[in-house]
């Protein structure tokens, strides 16, 4: 390996330092939690099992998030990256995947945060069924913000970078209509509705327009916020609304890591444990993207994050009607964002080949 491989490889390496030492601190309590609740090897090793599983899942549920949290805190000032990368990493570990579990059991069965806590150790089968009985609000909420967040980005008259340029010129043109987005949210939400029944296809309809609500009055707020600040100082450009909208956005990403870690477990510390380090492997993948220029050098990695987007979105809808599997959710966002990956490397090297060619003609001409 050369000297500058060697010296790239241990700079990437290198924003994933607090990641890895997560991981020791996390494995490590994982297995002295599996020691403590079985007092053998084996129920060791398999809470160790478990952690490590759930790490990998949000990871591979994560890719994309990292990618837009990266397209956005691109336009933010430093001292806004640096407070999302710390106190928004903080919110994302402890709200979403410890505190958000234990606010649903709180609503849903009326309990108390200290009796939530109790019977999350102590009746941890009770906790499950809780959370998975409320997993179609959260799908319709979730699915229908990150819905908005895809289309937003297709639909837009200033883009003019295009992966798959039939689709997205023609979204891009249309986006002059104006709604148009939250006209296909609101027609898919109503086909949904339709195919649940009862309560069920209520509940659905009003969570979904929660989460349509929110996205709304998010990218309101965030615009009044950052159109005050910029008012008081050029410099607060891209601040307190968009962290704002990130948060909502990690905890839309959330929903789907945090419901099917209790496939694997019932137990809200190993969860919490597990999702906790795949949250910092998010965070030194979303840091390394901002400050390498990643999105920049790979021209539709971006494209790859939303539509991936796009189809988790619908995947929390259908996850409504029939169970899909994490691992399918997480392998397809990956495989989405591995192909734009490629496609830009292509494109790169043919820009390459290109400029060579176009020199080496100039170079002709001139003898």
């Amino acid at each position: 390996m050369s000297t500058s491989a060697a010296t790239g490889a241990n700079s990437t390496l290198g924003y994933f330092r607090w990641a890895f030492i997560v991981t020791a601190i996390g494995l490590v309590m994982g297995a002295a939690l599996g020691w403590q609740m079985s007092g053998t090897i084996t129920g060791m090793m398999t809470i160790f099992f478990i952690c490590s599983v759930l790490a990998v899942l949000e990871i591979s549920l994560s890719f994309d998030n990292a990618i837009v949290n990266a397209n956005k805190l691109k336009d933010m000032t430093p001292v806004w990256q640096r407070r999302f990368l710390t106190w928004g990493i903080l919110i994302a570990v402890f709200g979403m995947r410890i505190i958000f579990p234990l606010l649903i059991v709180v609503i849903a069965a009326q309990i108390g945060p200290i009796e939530a806590v109790i019977l999350a150790a102590r009746e941890p089968a009770e906790y499950a069924r809780i959370m998975n009985d409320a997993h179609l609000p959260i799908a319709a909420f979730g699915g229908t913000f990150l819905m908005m967040v895809g289309l937003t980005y297709f639909f837009n008259q200033e883009k003019d970078i295009h992966w798959i340029e039939w689709l997205e010129s023609h979204m891009a043109r249309s986006a002059s209509i104006k709604g148009i987005e939250i006209a296909l949210v609101l027609l898919l939400i109503l086909l949904f509705s339709n195919l649940l029944e009862g309560e069920e296809a209520t509940t659905f309809v009003y969570s979904a327009i929660y989460g349509l609500v929110t996205f709304l009055a998010v990218e309101v707020l965030g615009g009044l916020l950052d159109a005050s600040q910029r008012a008081m100082s050029e410099a607060a450009k891209g601040g307190l609304g968009a962290f704002i909208y990130l948060e909502v956005l990690d905890a839309s990403f959330s929903f789907d890591g945090v419901i099917g870690a209790f496939a694997l477990t019932q137990n809200l510390f190993i969860i919490a444990i597990g999702l906790g380090i795949g949250a910092m492997y998010v965070r030194s993948m979303t840091i390394m993207l901002v400050e390498k220029g990643t999105l920049a050098e790979y021209r539709y990695l971006e494209h790859g994050a939303f539509y991936a987007i796009l189809i988790l979105s619908v995947i929390m809808y259908v996850q409504t009607l029939v169970h899909i599997p994490e691992v399918i959710t997480g392998l397809g966002g990956a495989a989405l964002i591995g192909i734009s990956l490629w496609s830009s490397i292509k494109y790169n090297r043919h820009e390459r080949e290109e400029e060579h060619r176009l020199a080496s003609e100039a170079v002709a001409e001139h003898i």
